[in-house]
């Protein structure tokens, strides 16, 4: 697997072929089949792989925390969660962290969080949910930050025959 500070370099380097790949996917990929092949690669890939050595989306993103966790974490961190951690959210409800890295990140790549992580990170990088065939702009954002995404779309590649056309 990549290593994960190459990760970005190398989907560059892709950049063009992973976006033909897409549209190729877009017109000829059967959904159902496509998101089982995503949760087959997503398990195999993820069993065993560590995120806390890597982290890159949490290095290269603000963490988003929604409205509904916000009495929640400010319980599990503190009154002054929120003044802070944390700014207004302008796109959607909730708020984001004040600064990338996200703040909760810690040296040792475990989350200041814990067990009350927000979902957006515990399922990043969506690779395992359905509707894989209608986020794909998604998958090649995350192909840019995710070692693990980053090889599940070479796979798929490998699978398709796909040859960069």
């Amino acid at each position: 697997m990549i290593h994960p500070d190459k990760v970005k370099e190398e989907a560059k380097k892709k950049a063009n072929e992973n976006y033909k790949f897409r549209t190729y996917l877009k017109g000829h990929a059967d959904e159902l089949k496509l998101d089982r092949q995503f949760l087959r690669l997503h398990k195999e890939l993820f069993d065993g792989y560590d995120c806390n050595k890597c982290r890159n989306c949490c290095k290269m993103y603000k963490g988003s925390i929604p409205e509904k966790d916000i009495q929640r974490d400010s319980e599990y961190l503190g009154d002054q969660f929120i003044d802070f951690f944390l700014e207004k959210n302008e796109y959607e409800t909730g708020y984001q962290t004040k600064h990338m890295p996200c703040d909760f990140l810690q040296k040792d790549g475990a989350c200041k969080l814990g067990d009350c992580k927000p979902d957006s990170c515990k399922k990043y990088p969506y690779t395992d949910q359905p509707g894989r065939l209608f986020s794909l702009l998604g998958v090649l954002d995350a192909v840019e930050v995710c070692p693990v995404a980053f090889e599940i779309y070479e796979r798929l590649k490998k699978e398709y025959r796909f040859k960069g056309r």
